[in-house]
């Protein structure tokens, strides 16, 4: 059985930062991926890293303040979140899933098995 647990969340002013975590824990190594949700509107992709842990894809709303990363030995994936401003707060949910090879980026939510119960994040101006 596959767990994916998400950890970090929190409130910030605008202009911080946070680290979030995910662990996803099973017989396998996985893709993993970060999306946000916020009431009334579809989850939305943030971010991935393949399985080997390149390459990695942002989301355009992102780029250049986030950065992914895995630490093979702890088994986590990191989402570090620079520069934080009000449209960032939302539930951030990790995704995990057996990639066909280990260079696979998933980008859509339909592409994940396996989900965290999300981690809220506030962002406050």
């Amino acid at each position: 059985q596959v767990q994916v647990v998400e950890s970090g969340g929190g409130a910030v002013q605008a202009g911080g930062s946070l680290r979030l975590s995910c662990v996803a824990s099973g017989p396998s190594t996985y893709a993993v991926g970060w999306f946000r949700q916020t009431p009334g509107k579809e989850r939305e992709f943030v971010a991935a890293i393949a399985e080997r842990g390149s390459p990695t894809s942002f989301a355009d709303s992102v780029k250049g303040r986030f950065t992914i990363s895995r630490d093979r030995a702890k088994n986590t994936v990191y989402l570090e979140m620079d520069r934080l401003i009000p449209e960032d707060a939302a539930v951030y949910y990790c995704a995990a899933t057996a990639p066909r090879y280990t260079s696979t980026l998933y980008l859509r939510a339909s592409d994940y098995r396996y989900w965290g119960q999300g981690t809220q994040v506030t962002v406050s101006s």
